[in-house]
């Protein structure tokens, strides 16, 4: 079974994806397979993100399908119904992180502080979603902080780039990174997947 941990060795670039129409789910997933990605986040933003997942979860099984955005529990519930694998929030109050607890499913729980990082660590969690990672610091936010706590590990998600997508990855307490750049907007509304898969094998060769 997949743990919380695993998720940060799926792949250099997990994808977080907003979905527009669900019709565009599994084409989409198909083509980040092609180009080296199995694991896709799907955010719960629009109203066709749980359909979306429900076609990924039941027409794609290669790949790792997760529920990103997940800011209460009622939409952790509901992600669970609709198929997720995983789970990611962007930040985390007591009663959301219990019932993603409660789900029983991996998840990457979204902290922006030192404090918010250590009580997710008194709770057990030492795999964690660093949101959002430009704007709350970036590259050398999380090297300062990977001296006094090097026992976590981070998923930084939040206006990272190709270009500085390898800062991220070269610093030990950083599993892989958050990237939206896989799924252009234009590019789905286009149906131009060609163009995902390209990008996708782009980002899977990232170190």
């Amino acid at each position: 079974m997949t743990t919380s941990a695993d998720l940060l060795t799926l792949s250099p670039v997990i994808p977080v994806v907003v979905v527009d129409d669900a019709a565009h789910a599994v084409p989409l997933a198909q083509a980040l397979l092609r180009g080296g990605i199995g694991v896709i986040e799907l955010t719960l933003r629009t109203p066709a993100a749980l359909a979306a997942i429900e076609r990924v979860a039941a027409e794609v099984p290669e790949i790792v399908i997760g529920a990103g955005t997940v800011t209460t529990p009622e939409l952790a519930e509901q992600a669970v119904k609709a198929g997720a694998a995983f789970l990611v929030t962007p930040g985390c109050t007591e009663r959301l992180l219990n019932a993603v607890e409660d789900t029983g499913l991996p998840f990457l729980p979204g902290a922006a502080t030192v404090s918010e990082a250590l009580r997710l660590y008194e709770r057990g969690l030492t795999a964690l979603k660093f949101f959002p990672a430009e704007a709350a610091g970036g590259v050398d936010y999380l090297k300062s902080i990977g001296g006094p706590l090097p026992q976590l590990r981070f998923c930084p998600t939040g206006g990272i780039t190709p270009q500085t997508a390898p800062e991220y990855l070269a610093l030990s307490n950083v599993g892989c990174v958050g990237g939206s750049w896989l799924t252009p907007k234009e590019a789905l509304a286009a149906g131009d997947f060609g163009r995902v898969e390209t990008l996708a094998k782009v980002a899977s060769g990232l170190k």
